[in-house]
């Protein structure tokens, strides 16, 4: 699993449901395959008894054809998640995020405000519940995603009111990377090499970093730009915010990646169904992420023109 990505997946519990079993150890001092002494070999029954699996002897030539030729239970029929199940899933959490954006782009703008601070916090707060509850909750997940959406539709409020039209290219950004990341993924053209995960965690750390510094400059009005270090500083004439939202387009780009890995794993491993809401929620976080990127670097270069 492609360990130091999204932490929804690389959770115990999500980690701990996607790998594959342990292979069965022989008993003390017998070799595998050999029972003990004393003890009658896996599937041979003792003497004189009908060992288990045997057919009846009153079922008929064409009984038996029947069952034989009866198809094997697939991944859904034994409850185990499949893609199927994400993609569903992923797409009720979407609905909601659709849902909540839609109340906070049609009320009136104070209360699009507010809407969006509640939805930023309670989001905040219901994605630690979501990421750390040990069976995840299909209701508190798709009540994240509805937080969220109140918030984007917030933001993108906002933002499309200083500069029309940036909200619809946010959007068309956002399904145009994932669209691209995951046929690159499907066809083995980017995956989460070690190598990879190396540099997405450093980067990804020191744009933690950024990001944190540049919050405190601009809530002590050391920084009196709205982006704050992001258009305050310009290199070779270019806003500082460029670069850096390049930087984290590509960061939240790979983490698809490295959602996609754990999901491809959780499936081929026989992850139980439920799991697929914390696969749907995971994405959901990651593209969250990506739309807000996306969003503020169009703003960015609205404002440098």
């Amino acid at each position: 699993m492609a360990l130091g990505g999204n932490p929804i997946f690389n959770g115990k519990n999500f980690r701990g449901a996607t790998q594959a079993p342990p292979v069965p150890q022989a008993p003390y001092g017998a070799p595998y395959g050999q029972a003990p002494y004393g003890q009658q070999p896996y599937g041979q029954a003792p003497y004189g008894q009908q060992g288990w699996g045997t057919p009846p002897q009153a079922m008929t030539d064409e009984q038996l054809r029947q069952m034989y030729n009866q198809p094997s239970a697939g991944p859904a029929d034994t409850g185990r998640m499949t893609f199927d199940d994400v993609i569903m899933k992923t797409a009720a959490c979407l609905g909601a995020v659709l849902v909540g954006a839609a109340i906070t782009l049609t009320v009136g703008l104070p209360l699009a405000s507010l809407l969006m601070i509640v939805g930023a916090l309670g989001g905040f707060v219901l994605a630690l519940v979501n990421t750390f509850k040990k069976q995840p909750s299909p209701a508190l997940i798709l009540a994240y995603a509805a937080l969220e959406g109140l918030f984007l539709g917030g933001l993108t409020r906002i933002l499309d009111g200083m500069f029309p039209g940036v909200g619809l290219q946010a959007v068309i950004g956002t399904l145009s990377v994932f669209a691209v990341t995951l046929m690159l993924f499907k066809n083995g053209k980017v995956r989460a090499t070690p190598r990879a995960m190396r540099f997405f965690m450093i980067a990804i750390i020191g744009y933690a970093v950024f990001s944190l510094i540049n919050m405190v400059l601009v809530w002590t009005g050391a920084v009196q730009e709205p982006f704050g270090l992001r258009t305050s500083v310009e290199i070779f004439g270019i806003p500082l915010g460029v670069f850096i939202g390049l930087l984290a387009i590509g960061l939240a780009a790979f983490s698809l990646v490295m959602d996609f890995t754990s999901i491809e794993e959780g499936v081929r491993n026989g992850a139980p169904q439920r799991f697929s809401w914390t696969a749907a929620f995971g994405l959901t976080v990651t593209l969250v992420w990506l739309y807000v990127e996306i969003i503020r670097l169009l703003a960015i270069l609205r404002g440098d023109d």
